[in-house]
């Protein structure tokens, strides 16, 4: 019996056999890799705080809804956006944090130079136009925050940028963002933009600025002091005003009564006056002379022949009674 040759090849038939029983699986495979591709290539989810752009013959849809979505396999194209908020620094580098001169370093509106750095922070906020508007958005957002930093900071001067003036800065460059975000309209929106930091380049101009802060605060501990002690003496002062008006308003009235009274009893002596003029001037005399010589004495004589008197007052007397008859004759 002779040994078969291991080495031997198929006829022809059975190599025809070998040949369509292996084109079988390999179709097989293929179909079974299509299926999977189309299978599996028309369904995609999207996360929470993502948005998708699906894209169909060149027109861009968003889908904003979370979870497992259909779409037509290497027809429709599908790119994902995260809408959670991100950001940057401008002036300085996040892994050394040390300033970066051409971003930090500005010159105010005096002429003067110092190193701000800021952060900005943004999100998506229309996936489509961030994907297709433009290139690079978030480097067009940089240029544009650049541009309305060095503005604004050149209008302030130091003293504002480095110490009073921060939130003022911050706020007139967020609006200038926004418009210019709104106009070049690139599907990207600012949260927020802050300092970080701000202080001039050399170490002398940093202690003169820290000295100014402390001659402020010095001042503003001046002017609470002296708010206290005014808000104590104010009250008192006022109390004291107000008792002396209220004493000048009862002196007032008080020299207003004896006035009146005054008046009064002078209307009463002039009605007795022009009654009986000659003994009501004699009594005036009389009540006057006591008045200025209290230690003086008179003596009327009980059967009215006349005065004794005990100073020499004969020619006050005399002028008194020819007054009188000139009266009694006219």
């Amino acid at each position: 019996m002779e040994d078969k040759n291991i080495y031997d090849f198929p006829s022809g038939n059975n190599l025809k056999g070998y040949i369509r029983k292996f084109g079988k699986i390999v179709l097989f495979l293929v179909l079974i890799i299509l299926a999977s591709i189309v299978i599996f290539g028309s369904f995609y989810t999207i996360k929470e705080q993502e948005q998708a752009v699906i894209t169909t013959f060149g027109r861009a849809k968003t889908v904003n809804t979370a979870g497992l979505h259909f779409k037509i396999p290497m027809i429709q194209k599908v790119e994902k956006v995260d809408t959670t908020i991100h950001g940057f620094p401008i002036g300085y580098d996040e892994d050394t944090n040390a300033y970066i001169d051409d971003e930090a370093m500005m010159i105010t509106k005096d002429f003067n130079f110092v190193n701000v750095d800021f952060y900005v922070e943004y999100k998506v906020s229309d996936p489509v136009k961030a994907l297709y508007a433009s290139k690079e958005p978030v480097t067009i957002l940089k240029n544009l925050a650049q541009s309305s930093i060095r503005t604004v900071v050149g209008s302030h001067d130091v003293d504002s940028v480095i110490t009073t003036g921060k939130n003022e800065i911050q706020a007139e460059i967020k609006d200038s963002i926004l418009k210019k975000l709104e106009q070049y309209d690139i599907g990207i929106e600012l949260i927020n933009i802050t300092i970080q930091d701000a202080e001039p380049p050399t170490e002398s101009v940093m202690e003169a600025f820290k000295s100014v802060e402390t001659a402020k605060q010095g001042k503003d501990t001046a002017l609470n002091n002296a708010n206290k002690y005014r808000n104590e003496k104010l009250p008192q002062a006022e109390a004291e005003v107000d008792q002396i008006l209220q004493k000048a308003e009862s002196a007032s009235t008080e020299r207003k009564n004896e006035a009146e009274a005054e008046v009064a009893r002078f209307n009463k002596m002039y009605k007795e006056y022009s009654k009986y003029p000659l003994i009501t001037k004699q009594r005036m005399f009389y009540e006057t002379m006591e008045d200025v010589l209290p230690s003086l004495k008179v003596i009327i004589d009980s059967e009215g022949s006349g005065v004794q008197k005990l100073l020499p007052l004969e020619p006050f007397l005399k002028q008194e009674e020819n007054t009188s008859v000139k009266e009694k004759e006219e």
